[in-house]
């Protein structure tokens, strides 16, 4: 029994990593770009976006692996195209429903998280070989590695380009959010490049390389505690 519990926990251990971090859905395997560059304007429409691809990896992947036992090869991919359209389409609703304001802001990036090619991958590549807890939690972990990164390029857009943060709070948080707005500057008259495309790849670019030099000095910090947990051999 501790054996099986020490593997469980290890497995669980990998599954975060790997979704939050080593195989990051934006920042390794670079996938979901088209959304994630146009929404992040602001912190808020970035979380908006980022948890309804949450709940999106979440559902499909728990109902792939549950459905799996019966999925026939030759129509798997249909069928999880079929299973991530349904979901997206009750989001899409729902958000339109209690959230309209910002369902017009995020507009056609909602439905188009269909053609998000990381929801299909884990679909295709994990939660049709699992069982429902590993699916339901890697979808989790993949989820929420895309959606941190969505918040925070999209904190640092925000910042830099309009002096502001969590601007527009209240269309997730209704009144409660009209003061969370944080304020930098009052004369602060913004930097045009930083809410643009281009200002949307070059922070992404700058992510991505952070992400790289932590990974190279991790990498760096192993070898040199490996090198020293070996034992001196005599001369």
């Amino acid at each position: 029994m501790t054996d099986e519990t020490t593997i469980s926990t290890n497995q669980t251990a990998v599954i975060s990593k790997n979704g939050l971090w080593t195989n990051n859905v934006a920042l390794v395997q670079l996938l979901g770009l088209c959304p994630l560059l146009a929404v992040t304007g602001t912190v808020i429409n970035g979380l908006g976006l980022g948890i309804a691809t949450l709940i999106t990896l979440v559902l499909s992947n728990s109902i792939v692996s549950l459905i799996r036992p019966w999925l026939k090869s030759e129509i798997r991919i249909p069928v999880f195209v079929l299973i991530i359209a349904s979901i997206v389409t009750s989001i899409e609703l729902i958000m339109n429903a209690w959230f309209h304001e910002l369902h017009l802001i995020l507009g056609i990036f909602i439905p188009l998280i269909v053609t998000n090619c990381s929801i299909i991958a884990r679909a295709e590549a994990f939660a049709s070989k699992n069982n429902l807890f590993d699916s339901a939690l890697d979808g989790l972990m993949m989820g929420l590695g895309f959606a941190l990164v969505l918040v925070v390029l999209g904190g640092l857009r925000e910042m830099i380009g309009l002096g502001t943060l969590f601007a527009n709070a209240q269309l997730m948080f209704g009144s409660m959010g009209e003061s969370m707005t944080l304020t930098f500057s009052e004369n602060y008259s913004g930097f045009l490049l930083a809410v643009l495309p281009p200002g949307a790849f070059i922070g992404l670019g700058l992510l991505i390389a952070l992400k790289n030099v932590i990974d190279k000095h991790q990498s760096a910090a192993q070898v040199v505690e490996i090198q020293s947990s070996k034992p001196a051999t005599a001369s």
